[in-house]
């Protein structure tokens, strides 16, 4: 989507995805003096020359039409939002409400999408004046949505602090925050709705939400995480195939570098419930063995309920429980997550350690629960949720008879999403001070994901840029992986090295008590200065044996060591050794390595099936999407989830040629990355041991493949709307297997199965079926988890989805 108003090409317009125009069709023609003179005296001449010929009169200016986006043209001096809605609407209008204070935002390419951005530099200006003489109680009074989520949420502010803020304007709420202290500050903040710290954020400054975050502090209970002048680091080890090495040997890695002080986090591959648990068991062994597991907690991040279940199964074995969060309870229904569950999960952390929330701008909206209100707004009330789910967790501590310190964390993983939220790096800048300033006047610890998926415009050297500017509002953590690049995410964020840096370059600290465990292993001397030990993984994983009471010579568990690191790196999994001419420089080759795949990344994301592919697959059923070419597929995903009229009419056919008879249909798209699909030894072995399993478990299993032009894994729901939802068995499953391209970056060249096997019943009503009951088996390839591997786990969890 083009944003027709603006005189200039975004700084996004001029590098990465999109060649920069030579001048914008919706520019105005803009003449300098000499120019305009010129032009005269060439008109004059003309007219002498013609003097004979009868002139006409000049044709009245035909008006031109408003740029896209919110126009507030003028404000009257005092005015707020409520008034101007008066003067110009005669009353209240919700729509221009929520337009009013989404055109309040910093620009990004998420509001502009949801119809929210304002139309101009003026406009933003204007609403944003609105906005600061508007009285915190009348908005508080007017909600942008209502629904059990925002309910919950203002149940969690104090009522006692909300009535001395209620006549406050927006403005004052700035000058407070500006002015005073934080000792001064902090009794007002129980006061806030998330809503109104939402809008708080707009009106702040880059510098002011610097200023704003370097002053408040939400450490964890008994730690120095989220402290002033400490910058923690959850380490990140995942795992391609959950290969408890790989994510052991990340560990030590990162503890080389004296990092990693706040949780040990795996992003699960698997969400079968015994996969989780031997990660868990995994990560619990290490704090275990090193007797930290009083100091910091670990964690699998698959859906809460996996991770409960995983404790029935094994009290003690998980230590912080995750959760993603959305701002809408139908947001939440994507994640699987309900207000009663949540709370009910809160009510069971009574020991030290609470829950973990990780959050985005841009993720409701993608998801279909934008609700008319602007990003920022939305992550906002996310934060609101953690905040009554933390003061459940402290009462579930006192109910327990423990004192009320709830272990509770957020993570925002701003830039995760995609271009289609934000584009460019200042706007992931803006985003990250916005939600460092919103977490912490919600009273959270709050740490970063300072990241970018492979098809944004924000790439290796860009994010370094990035971490300048934002580490001066002073986060509570960052992620940390061996380099920037996720082995099995495919994204880009936050290297163990740049926590070097950054603690060199801003003077941040590591939690105290990790810092003194850091000098006993010897990375680090009594001074904190590096060892001859700093950056070698192998030297931690001595330490590790020892304290096994392994008794074997040292030479001989350091052999031991290298071999286990050859084999973690053979399957796709980075380890970072030594440095190169600064100690946060990644060492030459391994930099070298990581750029490559970069590169490679931003040529899968072009790559195209070949138009032969199809008729390879025997019977297959080729369609397309809405979308127009393979950019907009990138920066507009919707384009991708719904098919062209001529695929439903492809599909339409195919239907009545199969009469019903299958209950399973395998799909096939390119996603974010056609060799996924096209590589050898990927898709075939696949395709040959599902049939076969899915035959011998019983399922009737369609001939013809349908093959899918610009595919998002919604396009797999509409696929089986169109094919099932009109069979008469409304009781029946039926499945959809969607085999997409996904995660560029890792050199894998992976692809995903997506697992969806509803009711007909539910497949009739359109939109019905979405993320939340879809499972997925993902980093398949040769290289990572093999593809009849990965056939047999698609078959046993379709299995649990369908009674047999």
């Amino acid at each position: 989507m083009k944003t027709m108003h603006r005189l200039h090409p975004r700084r996004s317009a001029t590098r990465g995805l999109v060649p920069p125009p030579t001048r914008p069709r919706w520019e105005p023609l803009q003449l300098r003096r000499r120019s305009f003179v010129t032009s005269l005296m060439l008109g004059a001449s003309a007219l002498a020359l013609t003097g004979c010929e009868q002139r006409k009169p000049p044709e009245p200016p035909q008006p031109q039409p408003l740029p896209p986006g919110v126009h507030v043209p003028s404000v009257r001096e005092g005015e707020d939002l409520f008034g101007y809605m008066s003067r110009t609407r005669g009353g209240f209008n919700r729509t221009l409400y929520r337009q009013l204070i989404g055109a309040a935002n910093e620009y990004k390419e998420g509001d502009e999408a949801a119809g929210l951005a304002a139309a101009d530099d003026t406009s933003r200006a204007n609403a944003r004046l609105l906005l600061r003489n508007t009285r915190i109680g009348t908005l508080r009074a007017h909600p942008l949505f209502e629904d059990g989520l925002f309910t919950l949420i203002e149940q969690g502010v104090d009522a006692s602090a909300a009535r001395t803020l209620a006549n406050w304007k927006m403005d004052d709420l700035v000058r407070l925050l500006l002015d005073k202290s934080e000792e001064e500050i902090k009794p007002y903040l129980p006061g806030l709705s998330s809503d109104v710290i939402g809008c708080l954020v707009k009106l702040l400054t880059h510098d002011e939400l610097i200023a704003v975050g370097r002053k408040i502090f939400n450490p964890l209970p008994g730690s120095k995480v989220g402290a002033p002048g400490y910058l923690g680091a959850r380490i990140q080890p995942n795992s391609p195939t959950d290969h408890p090495d790989d994510i052991r040997w990340q560990v030590f890695n990162g503890w080389a570098f004296a990092v990693g002080d706040v949780v040990l986090g795996t992003n699960p591959v698997s969400s079968e419930v015994e996969s989780v648990r031997t990660v868990e068991k995994t990560l619990h062994d290490i704090l275990v063995t090193f007797g930290l597991t009083d100091v910091m907690p670990h964690c699998v991040l698959s859906h809460i309920d996996i991770q409960a279940e995983v404790e029935k199964l094994e009290p003690g074995s998980t230590g912080v429980w995750f959760q993603s969060l959305g701002g809408t309870e139908g947001a939440n229904q994507t994640f699987d997550v309900t207000l009663p569950k949540m709370l009910a999960h809160a009510a069971k952390r009574t020991g030290k350690y609470g829950l973990y929330f990780e959050t985005g701008q841009g993720a409701d909206g993608t998801n279909g629960h934008g609700e008319g209100f602007d990003m920022v707004v939305h992550e906002s009330r996310k934060y609101g949720f953690a905040r009554v789910l933390k003061q459940h967790v402290a009462r579930a501590q006192l109910g327990a008879g423990r004192a009320a310190a709830p272990w509770v964390h957020l993570n925002d993983v701003a830039g995760f999403i995609g271009p289609e939220v934000f584009r460019t790096r200042e706007q992931l800048v803006r985003c990250c001070l916005e939600d460092i300033v919103m977490g912490k006047l919600h009273g959270l610890t709050i740490g970063l994901d300072v990241c970018s998926t492979l098809h944004m415009e924000v790439n290796l050297d860009d994010l370094d840029w990035c971490l300048d500017q934002i580490m001066p509002a002073n986060p509570a953590y960052l992620m940390a992986l061996p380099t920037k690049n996720d082995p099995m995410l495919s994204y880009l964020t936050t290297a163990f090295q740049d926590h070097v840096r950054l603690r060199e370059k801003f003077g941040y600290k590591v939690d105290d008590q990790l810092w003194a465990f850091f000098q006993r292993l010897g990375v680090i001397d009594a001074q904190g200065k590096p060892t001859e030990h700093f950056g070698d993984p192998n030297w931690v994983y001595l330490q590790y044996r020892r304290h096994k009471d392994d008794t074997r010579p040292d030479a001989d568990i350091l052999a031991e060591g290298r071999a286990r690191m050859a084999e973690v790196r053979s399957r796709g999994v980075w380890l970072a050794e030594g440095h190169g001419a600064q100690l946060w420089d990644l060492e030459p080759s391994l930099d070298r390595e990581i750029r490559a795949l970069y590169d490679d990344a931003k040529k899968s994301l072009f790559a195209e099936l070949p138009t032969t592919f199809a008729s390879s697959l025997p019977g297959a059923v080729g369609v397309a999407t809405g979308s127009k070419d393979r950019m907009d597929y990138i920066l507009h995903p919707p384009s991708g989830e719904q098919l062209s009229a001529a695929g439903v009419e492809a599909l339409r056919k195919l239907r009545e040629a199969q009469g019903g008879q299958y209950d399973v249909q395998l799909v096939l798209s390119d996603g974010l990355n056609a060799w996924a699909l096209t590589d050898d030894g990927h898709l075939g072995p696949y395709l040959e041991r599902v049939r076969s399993e899915l035959t011998a478990a019983g399922y009737k299993v369609a001939p013809q493949p349908i093959v899918v032009t610009s595919g998002r894994v919604r396009a797999g729901y509409h696929i089986g709307e169109v094919l099932y939802g009109s069979l008469p068995d409304k009781t029946s499953h039926r499945a959809i297997l969607h085999i997409i391209g996904e995660r560029p970056g890792s050199g894998h060249h992976a692809y995903s199965v997506y697992i969806t096997a509803p009711k007909v019943e539910t497949w009739a009503q359109e939109g019905a079926v979405d993320h939340d009951i879809t499972r997925v088996v993902s980093g398949i390839a040769d290289t990572a988890l093999l593809p009849s591997k990965a056939a047999v786990d698609t078959v046993n969890i379709l299995n649990q989805l369908v009674p047999r």
